[in-house]
Order: C-alpha cells, then structure tokens, then sequence
C-alpha cells in the first residue's frame, strides 16, 4: 500500500507543476470568465521557467507510472497479503492516468487557450485610403496565443478597427484602423485593459 501512497503523491505533484507550467495562459482565461481580465498578465514572469516546469512534470509523471507498473517485491506482496483491504481508486491506474490525461491538458493549455476568445464578426466597411492609419503597438506580458486572442479580441470591441494582429514572440500588436472612429489612445487602453502594457512612449501614427 505504501507504492501506491507514494506513487499518488507524486502524481499529485505532477498535476501542480502541469499548472504552474501554463499557469500563465490560464490566468487570462480565468480573468475573462471572472470579468477582471487586468490581471490576465499576473503570472507571466513564469513563462522563462516553462521549459523546467514542463521537463519535471513529465519526470515526476513517468517515476508514478514506475512506481505504479513495476514488479512488487516479496515483502511488497506479503504485506499486501497482509491487509485485506481493496485498493481504493485513488491509488488506482484509473485515476493516474485520468491525472495523466489532466496534466498533459494543462501542459498544452497555452496552444489551444485562444478558443475562449471570441473574435466578433465585422462588417465590410469602405474607407477613405486618407482615413486609415496602421500602428504597431509594443506590448509587455503576453506569452502564448491566447495572450494574442486576449488582446486581439479585445481591440475588436472597439469600433473603426480594421484589422488587428497581436504576436508574443515579437512583443507587439499591428492595428489597422478608421482614424474618424477610433484612435491611438482608445486602441492602447483597450490593450492595457487586457493585464499586458503597451510600452509605447508616444503617439506615433503612420497616417
């Protein structure tokens, strides 16, 4: 019975560093549901440490499954003999490889978290080509793609928005937009909204 207390401890320490390891896209998320999307970019300081948290994850899931599938030793039998009892399920295969299944769904969070944002469907609309003004936004925090659905939907909202494309990797966000409906300071506050900050010191439309 000790193997599979241990091996259940372990398990439950996989499904914490899963966590932690996309914790920064599953705050978004949850922001989002909850209404307070500000704190979407709380836990991106954790995202140098993926890479780790991702690697002790998957060792400390392999160890439970070795500790759960390996031979038992004579003296693992006797004592197994020695208690009637039946194993319970959450000592079971079942419910490790249901924490398996669990953490590996958290491990991938970040490639598909964009689904919980909803882009609204926009009107084809003429503009002046004299009207429309392109602007990169640098912005801080995001770290996957639904940091980008995050932000992307959210300029969206706003009206005069031509086209928006946000990108963690390059740490900025390309707007199209109406200059006669919106403008640079109502498309920057429907970023830092989000939780992440645009860095950009001043207004530097390209008009």
């Amino acid at each position: 019975m000790e193997t599979g207390k241990t091996s259940n401890k372990v398990a439950y320490a996989g499904i914490l560093t899963a966590i932690a390891a996309s914790i920064c896209c599953i705050t978004p998320v949850m922001a989002l549901i909850a209404g307070t999307s500000g704190i979407a970019s709380t836990f991106s300081w954790v995202e140098p440490f993926r890479p780790y948290l991702i690697g002790i994850t998957i060792l400390v899931l392999v160890f439970a499954w070795y500790q759960k599938l390996r031979p038992k030793t004579q003296e693992e039998i006797d004592c197994a003999c020695e208690d009637d009892a039946k194993p319970s399920f959450w000592q079971s295969q079942s419910f490790l490889l249901i924490v398996t299944v669990f953490a590996g769904l958290m491990l991938a969070f970040p490639y598909y978290s964009n689904m919980f944002y909803a882009q609204p469907s926009k009107d084809i609309v003429y503009v002046s080509q004299s009207n429309i003004v392109k602007h990169t936004f640098n912005v801080e925090g995001m770290t996957c793609a639904g940091c980008e659905a995050h932000v992307e939907s959210e300029v969206n909202k706003l009206g005069g928005i031509l086209s928006v494309k946000a990108s963690y990797e390059g740490a900025n966000t390309v707007v199209e937009y109406d200059k006669t409906k919106t403008d640079f300071v109502a498309i920057r506050k429907a970023i830092n909204s989000t939780g992440y900050k645009v860095i950009d010191g001043e207004n530097k439309e390209n008009e």
